[in-house]
C-alpha cells in the first residue's frame, strides 16, 4: 500500500475493498486502465501539473465537487462520515464494509502506500464530504485479501481499491463515476495497469454500475454456512424418585 508523506498538507453497496465484503457472496472486479495517459514509470511521484485542476466550491454551488487528500484534522469527520454510509449495510453484511474500529481507521493514515481521498461539496455555505475513496498501490499488512503473485504472473499493475463511499444524499447524481475518474487517472499517472476492487455479489445497482465502467470478474470468494443441530451443553431438568415410605414412617435410628 504507496503514501507519500510529503503529498499531504456510487452508493452504500458500491462501496468496497480489503474490508468491504458482507454479503453471502463477493466478488473482485477488474478494470483495465487506459494507455492514453503518459508512460509513467511505476511508482513516480505525482507533480501538481499531472493532478486534475481542483476549482474552487463558490458559496452556493451546490452541483460543484473537488477532491482534495484527506488530512490529519478530517480524521474524525471522515469516520463520522463512513459510519454514516455504511450504518445500514453493516447490519446486513458477515463482514465490516468499513475499518472495524476508529483505532484501525487512525492507523490506516500512518500506513506507507495508501492514498485517502475526499470529494468535497458545497451546502448552504459549508464545505461537507460528499465521497470518500482509499486505494493502495502495493500489498502490505496482514489482513489483506490479495494474492500479489496472482497478478504478478499476469503481467498486471493493480491500484487496489479499499474504501468506496458516497453519501446517500449524492447518489445518482455523478459523482461515483467521477471518483473513478480520478482513481483511473491516478493509476495512469503513477504506471497503474488496472484498478481492482472487491465488491457484493448480491449488490447488483453497484455490480452494473462497475460492469458500464468496464470492470470485469477475477475472483470469487463465498462465505458457505451449514445449519447445526442445536443442543443444551446442560441437561434439562430430572425428576427423582420418592423415598420409600417405610424409610419415611420408620426413619433409621443412629446408633449411640
Amino acid at each position: 500500500m504507496v503514501r507519500r508523506k510529503t503529498s499531504r498538507a456510487a452508493d452504500n453497496g458500491a462501496a468496497s475493498g480489503r474490508r468491504s465484503g458482507g454479503r453471502p457472496s463477493t466478488r473482485k472486479l477488474a478494470a483495465k486502465v487506459s494507455a492514453a495517459a503518459a508512460e509513467k514509470t511505476p511508482g513516480a511521484e505525482i507533480t501538481a501539473d499531472e493532478e486534475p485542476p481542483a476549482a474552487a466550491i463558490h458559496p452556493g454551488d451546490e452541483d460543484a465537487v473537488r477532491v482534495r487528500r484527506m488530512h490529519r484534522r478530517d480524521l474524525l469527520r471522515v469516520w463520522e462520515f463512513l459510519k454514516m454510509v455504511f450504518r445500514d449495510v453493516n447490519r446486513e453484511t458477515v463482514e465490516y464494509q468499513r475499518p472495524r474500529t476508529r483505532a484501525r481507521f487512525m492507523e490506516t493514515y500512518e500506513e506507507e502506500g495508501v492514498e485517502q481521498l475526499i470529494f468535497e461539496a458545497n451546502r448552504d455555505g459549508k464545505d461537507e464530504i460528499a465521497g470518500y475513496v482509499e486505494c493502495a498501490f502495493e500489498v502490505t499488512g496482514e489482513d489483506n485479501w490479495i494474492n500479489e503473485r496472482y497478478f504478478t504472473k499476469r503481467d498486471m499493475r493493480p491500484l487496489y481499491v479499499e474504501e468506496l463511499a458516497v453519501h446517500p444524499d449524492y447518489q445518482g447524481r455523478g459523482l461515483g463515476a467521477y471518483i473513478l475518474d480520478q482513481l483511473e487517472h491516478l493509476a495512469r499517472v503513477r504506471g497503474r495497469t488496472h484498478l481492482v476492487l472487491e465488491v457484493a455479489e448480491n449488490n447488483e445497482r453497484a455490480l452494473k454500475f462497475y460492469r458500464s465502467r468496464n470492470f470485469y470478474q477475477i475472483d470469487a470468494a463465498i462465505f458457505l454456512a451449514k445449519k447445526v443441530q442445536v443442543e443444551e451443553e446442560l441437561l434439562p431438568p430430572r425428576k427423582l424418585r420418592r423415598h420409600r415410605a417405610n424409610r419415611k414412617n420408620n426413619p433409621v435410628k443412629e446408633k449411640p
